[in-house]
């Protein structure tokens, strides 16, 4: 049975189950579409705290090799130096500053995302989309977020003219955020 009432029991150290969540994105590309890519390999763990969320926090440790648009030559190139330059920075980090509740159901995220050894502060709106316990007893917590980010902010500048103005990617990119996570014993 899922909940999305917060049950003070819920309270607990949580760990992100890669198999059922999607750390991903969408940039407009040539101007009149968007391409969504997602990142394969992440490890994530936090606290959540239902009585007192602003007690909560989480980290993310994202592999950049892992980015996935479905597009092998788009993946390798994200991976060079035009953008994410794997090799040299192989890991995209995010570790919260702040919780804050909106509402019963909407919470705002506040922490420092690193790409590129580049770190500036982000915030993403949350909702918590429910708690279950899964067939295998696992306790569950559920949330949707997104955030939009200008890539430039850390250093990720490629980008080409188009012949009818415009340009060929986005500065604007949505991280897109479908997390489960399963609490620890």
């Amino acid at each position: 049975m899922s909940s999305t009432v917060l049950d003070p029991a819920l309270t607990g150290t949580y760990v992100l189950d890669g198999s059922h969540s999607r750390l991903g994105f969408s940039a407009r590309h040539a101007m009149v579409t968007k391409v969504r890519g997602q990142f394969k390999e992440y490890e994530g763990t936090g606290f959540l705290d239902f009585d007192n969320p602003e007690k909560s926090n989480a980290t993310v440790t994202v592999q950049v090799a892992s980015v996935d648009t479905s597009n092998e030559q788009r993946d390798g190139h994200l991976r060079t130096n035009d953008f994410f330059d794997a090799p040299t920075y192989p890991t995209i980090t995010f570790a919260s500053t702040g919780v804050e509740k909106v509402d019963d159901e909407n919470y705002k995220l506040t922490g420092d995302l690193t790409i590129k050894d580049v770190t500036k502060p982000v915030t993403i709106d949350f909702e918590f989309t429910g708690a279950s316990v899964d067939p295998y007893g696992n306790n569950r917590a559920g949330f949707e977020g997104k955030t939009v980010i200008n890539r430039k902010d850390w250093g990720i500048n490629f980008n080409a003219a188009l012949e009818t103005g415009g340009v060929l990617v986005s500065e604007k990119v949505t991280l897109e955020f479908d997390i489960s996570a399963i609490r620890q014993a």
